[in-house]
């Protein structure tokens, strides 16, 4: 009953603010930068957030929250819920249609339950820890390719101040496009959801946060993918006041293809 209690509240969650974005998307929006050029926040990212904090504020448990935009709330509880409510909110801002919402619910720094929502697409992608995956309630898998050369790939590249960081993503994204069929990239979670239905064959991003990535990391490993940092480590989230702090890398991919990625990345 406790999972499917918090599956009916995050469904809640991403559906009311997915239409939401519906609604506001591409009328003008209020736009201001955070830490940098490439991070902004617009108006329906505060309205987004606020609907999902008021869904979730009648789940009769206590958890505590990770929000992109109101930062960390503590409730004392071993579970946390993660969100993000607009993920891709520059495609978002600029009338392109590649954005959705991201919700996790963690049990101490494991992610338990996760869901993200496109709602241009009406496709919603659910996973619970150690019982699959799915999109619109059919079971979903990664790609059963076993080459790089057989599949696309998906490389987020985001702004740095560190030129050397800068260089170094330009170099390895030149590696990859000699080796996969092709690079595509929407820099945001559909680029994820691609990889858990095997539309894409991996997916790399060295600049995320909290928010970006636990969904997506328990989603595509219960869709039968591999996931690691950049470094061929798990992922070992942080869970407290400052995990905003924290930057996070992801490699995710079908498994037949992750070890040749990884040598790959290796090779740096």
């Amino acid at each position: 009953m406790f999972d499917i209690e918090n599956k009916k509240t995050m469904i809640t969650a991403l559906r009311r603010a997915g239409q939401l974005l519906l609604d506001q998307f591409g009328r003008t929006t209020k736009i201001s930068v955070k830490e940098s050029d490439g991070s902004i926040v617009t108006d329906v990212d505060i309205l987004s957030e606020k609907m999902i904090l008021e869904i979730l504020d009648t789940h009769p448990e206590p958890f505590n929250i990770i929000s992109e935009e109101c930062g960390f709330i503590e409730a004392g509880s071993e579970f946390t819920w993660i969100i993000d409510p607009i993920d891709g909110t520059s495609n978002f801002a600029a009338g392109l249609p590649w954005f959705g919402i991201i919700m996790a619910l963690m049990k101490d720094k494991i992610p338990v339950q996760a869901g993200m929502y496109l709602p241009l697409e009406g496709q919603l992608y659910y996973a619970e820890k150690d019982k699959g995956a799915w999109r619109n309630n059919k079971p979903i898998r990664v790609t059963s390719a076993r080459q790089l050369k057989d599949t696309l790939l998906a490389y987020s590249f985001d702004h740095s101040m560190d030129p050397g960081k800068t260089a170094s993503e330009m170099k390895l994204i030149g590696k990859i496009a000699a080796r996969v069929r092709n690079i595509r990239s929407t820099n945001s979670l559909l680029d994820f959801c691609y990889v858990a239905d095997g539309r894409l064959g991996a997916v790399i991003n060295q600049t995320t946060k909290i928010w970006d990535i636990a969904a997506p990391s328990l989603i595509i490993h219960e869709a039968g993918g591999s996931v690691c940092d950049i470094h061929k480590n798990e992922l070992d989230f942080h869970v407290s006041a400052g995990s905003f702090s924290v930057n996070y890398s992801i490699v995710a991919s079908g498994p037949s293809v992750h070890s040749e990625l990884l040598s790959l990345i290796g090779k740096e």
